[in-house]
């Protein structure tokens, strides 16, 4: 086992925090945590990302795909699909990216 390490929380704007749980060059664990209302805008990314709903309700699109997710649901979003969400009901977003994340270090 690799030493724990903690990291930042990071204020990414009024409604959302970020927070790296654990990396190393293959894959790292972030943390998202909304309150109502706020935004993952639409982006894309090399990385292929899964995500797992702990708690609230978010409405995602993955490029023509709209859709509403809740506590212990889970998807993937492919390398460079065009995504993004809005905060429904306060909630927190674990999100896994392959390889890391190297801008959120």
């Amino acid at each position: 086992m690799s030493d724990l390490k903690k990291f930042p929380t990071v204020q990414v704007d009024d409604f959302v925090t970020r927070e790296v749980l654990s990396d190393s060059a293959d894959l790292m664990v972030v943390s998202f945590s909304f309150k109502k209302g706020g935004k993952g805008d639409l982006h894309n990314h090399p990385h292929v990302q899964s995500t797992y709903v702990e708690s609230g309700e978010f409405r995602f699109t993955i490029e023509d795909r709209e859709f509403t997710v809740k506590a212990g649901d889970s998807f993937v979003i492919s390398s460079n699909a065009t995504h993004g969400c809005v905060c429904l009901e306060a909630g927190r977003l674990i999100d896994n990216f392959a390889p890391r994340r190297e801008d959120f270090l």
